[in-house]
């Protein structure tokens, strides 16, 4: 496993633990998220009020890292996201592709289907 695998494995097993401030961590002071649904976000002060705003209702997450392959400085790990929002499951396949500089995250591109989060979080009419 490369260095930069294992940095984004970690990163991955972190989120488990639902802290904003060791998740923001990860990222290089300029590191950038990109949630597809959403505009990028810049800096660590923007992804710590971004990422936090979308985690404060969670009450648990696990991602299961399904593939990861790596090239140099870009990790790809194909990820089951299995969360409960409040009292609701939302298992959420994604994508992840992170760009890697000086071991922190430079880069975060993740790609899913909202409409498979909706789903699961909101009743149906």
């Amino acid at each position: 496993m490369t260095a930069n695998e294992q940095i984004v494995r970690d990163f991955i097993a972190a989120w488990s633990r639902l802290d904003v401030n060791e998740i923001v961590a990860f990222f290089a002071p300029d590191g950038t998220y990109h949630n597809m649904m959403n505009r990028p976000v810049t800096g660590r002060d923007n992804l710590r009020k971004f990422i936090g705003g979308f985690i404060k209702d969670w009450t648990e997450t696990t991602w299961d890292v399904l593939n990861l392959v790596s090239h140099g400085d870009v990790v790809m790990a194909e990820r089951l996201d299995r969360t409960r929002v409040a009292n609701k499951r939302v298992d959420l396949p994604c994508c992840g592709v992170f760009e890697l500089s000086n071991g922190k995250i430079k880069i975060w591109r993740d790609y899913f289907d909202l409409a498979t989060y909706t789903r699961a979080i909101v009743p149906a009419n």
